[in-house]
């Protein structure tokens, strides 16, 4: 059974996967979503609890799409860099048209309008636009920096003014922020000069600046963390205490509070349920693994020879890095609140699987080849 062993010379395609995807990064993966499905068991129950629904209600769900997640990012890990850029291509334009649906027919929740049934079951596009347009844009800066003759450059900036723009729409204020951080960091990767550095720094505070002006729940947001005393600080005030109480060790599994207190434990406050239940000692080692997941996939590329590979690997990696940041930063009150999951360990169907899509990408890409490129 060579298919089992993974033996060196073991020439199938699981054989053959093995021995070039990154282990160590597949490995930091299934522990976070390991330590996902374990905060998710913690925070769900009191969450439906809330809505009057069975104590496992979110949980359940949470599994539903826990194995739908893994075979999407073991199957798209499995894919060659050219398959990579394809299979995006579709997933973007499916994308696209699912968030100009949602604009349409969409479900209003809290103000913004993020979220369509397909198939009777509720998706959020913009979880899924993330990893797609991520690889678009670099197959687009790639080209346009290896062909000058090809307007890759325009086009990667028109599909970002097209996708910035429905994400305005709805209003998801959060995702054009964590894109736009993914897009400038794509742009800087295929070598921008100093004159656009400096530009899209410039457009880019002005676009945090607009949006204070334009959306009165950004502003409220940003005058509660300058000036507490401005509004309600209920929910951020909680977090804190959450991890005030969790010390070092925390209070044990079951044991927290936050969790019955705050409406969004399982989804945007989970990092605090982690602080208060497991320590500081989890809440290091959920910052660890979710470096160790960036440096190491940009470590992979050192020594890569395909642009492309370089770039989408690192907008993907961008994504993951900056979502998590947000999360944390946001728990903490080191930045003002924003609705964001904790990747892998938030409650949330589209998130992961968004999150699988786009961590199988960077599998496939990473993966050692004879010889690098994107075909």
């Amino acid at each position: 059974m060579s298919t089992l062993t993974f033996n060196r010379t073991d020439n199938s395609v699981l054989g053959r996967w093995w021995w070039t995807v990154d282990r160590w990064l597949l490995a930091a993966t299934a522990l976070l979503v390991i330590m996902g499905i374990i905060l998710n068991m913690a925070a769900g129950p009191a969450a439906a609890e809330r809505i009057g629904a069975d104590p496992f209600h979110f949980v359940r769900r949470q599994m539903v799409f826990l194995p739908i997640a893994a075979v999407l990012l073991f199957g798209v890990s499995l894919l060659s860099p050219l398959w990579v850029r394809r299979v995006a291509v579709v997933g973007f334009v499916g994308a696209i048209v699912m968030l100009v649906a949602t604009l349409v027919g969409g479900t209003e929740i809290k103000g913004s309008t993020r979220w369509i049934y397909v198939a009777g079951v509720s998706l959020q596009p913009s979880e899924f636009l993330k990893p797609t347009f991520a690889v678009v844009a670099a197959w687009m800066f790639s080209e346009g920096r290896m062909k000058p003759a090809f307007p890759g450059f325009r086009i990667a900036i028109a599909l970002y003014i097209m996708v910035a723009g429905l994400l305005v729409v709805q209003p998801d204020v959060g995702q054009t922020v964590v894109i736009s951080a993914m897009w400038a960091t794509q742009f800087f990767l295929a070598g921008l000069s100093m004159f656009w550095v400096i530009l899209v720094v410039a457009l880019g505070l002005a676009g945090v600046v607009g949006a204070y002006f334009l959306f009165s729940h950004v502003q409220s947001r940003v005058d509660r963390f300058l000036n507490p005393e401005s509004g309600d600080t209920y929910q951020i005030d909680t977090a804190l205490q959450a991890f005030r109480d969790g010390g070092v060790f925390g209070r044990g599994p079951g044991e927290g509070t936050v969790k019955a207190q705050l409406p969004d434990a399982h989804t945007d406050f989970i990092f605090a349920v982690a602080g208060e239940e497991f320590g500081v000692l989890l809440c290091l080692l959920l910052v660890g693994m979710f470096a160790f997941v960036v440096l190491r996939g940009m470590a992979r590329t050192q020594h890569e020879d395909s642009l492309f590979v370089v770039i989408a690997t690192g907008g993907l990696l961008a994504q993951v890095g900056l979502q998590a940041i947000i999360n944390m930063a946001s728990s903490l009150h080191m930045m003002p609140t924003k609705g964001m999951t904790l990747p892998f360990i938030s409650y949330g169907g589209s998130s992961l699987l968004g999150l699988a899509l786009g961590m199988g990408m960077v599998l496939a890409l990473t993966r050692r080849r004879a010889h690098g490129g994107a075909a």
